[in-house]
């Protein structure tokens, strides 16, 4: 039988060769199992990632406010008596109008919720033709940035589109119907020569589009900030390539 001899020489480059080969492989095992590597990401990739997780919170949050009991049975977001007429609440419970003060609360509650119904699309128009320079710091921003820079920026454009959503749902729902008697025993005796009472003018449509609108971010800015924190909550890859970049 014939000897085959290999050179030393070339043993040993097959042998460091193999374990520069090796050790590569472990190092990817390594760092993709303690979460240590992090796929590199491109601006471009974070603003999508950034639109995405605002496109699924408003989605998400639309779907929670629009039903019944959205607004007025979460007491995060729940339309109170409009502040500036809370004299005109103490009077009417002074008068026994108890009954007429709850079901007035309960109207506006479902004018929000009624108006939420037409929120989605404006609110996906204006995340998709929101302008983001520097998504990174959006990003790294912490909880709710990316919320808040949405508030930011489009808070005055939503709130004109969603005006007339807002006086549609108070018409459909019949919310000055139950103002007027209130405001009207008001504002007569505000006017009677024993009372030093000023009247009280509340513009409902302004006070519901603005609450509904303060509303609907306070949501999705836990949609967002779920997103940051759960993993599970992260549906597609974008979300998962993005936020998993900042899990700590």
């Amino acid at each position: 039988m014939k000897k085959i001899f290999i050179p030393i020489g070339i043993c040993a480059t097959l042998l460091l060769s193999s374990c520069d080969v090796l050790e590569g492989v472990a190092g990817e095992l390594v760092g993709t199992e303690s979460g240590t590597t992090t796929p590199a990401l491109s601006n471009g990739e974070v603003i999508k990632g950034l639109k995405e997780a605002l496109s699924v919170g408003i989605t998400n949050s639309v779907d929670l406010t629009s039903v019944t009991d959205g607004f007025l049975k979460n007491s995060e977001i729940k339309l109170p008596f409009p502040e500036d007429a809370i004299k005109v609440r103490d009077k009417a419970l002074e008068w026994g109008l108890d009954g007429q003060v709850d079901k007035f609360v309960e109207t506006l509650n479902r004018a929000a919720e009624e108006s939420t119904k037409e929120a989605l699309p404006i609110f996906k128009e204006a995340i998709l033709g929101m302008s983001i320079s520097d998504g990174f710091s959006i990003l790294n921003g912490g909880d709710g940035a990316a919320t808040k820079f949405l508030s930011d920026n489009t808070t005055s454009q939503l709130t004109e589109a969603f005006s007339p959503k807002v006086k549609a749902a108070i018409e459909k729902v019949k919310l000055t119907e139950m103002w007027n008697p209130i405001i009207t025993k008001y504002n007569t005796f505000a006017n009677s020569p024993f009372s030093n009472a000023e009247p009280v003018e509340a513009d409902l449509e302004k006070y519901v589009t603005q609450k509904a609108i303060k509303g609907l971010f306070q949501m999705v800015e836990k949609e967002e900030n779920k997103i940051r924190l759960d993993p599970l909550a992260r549906v597609s890859d974008i979300l998962k390539k993005v936020f998993g970049s900042v899990t700590q």
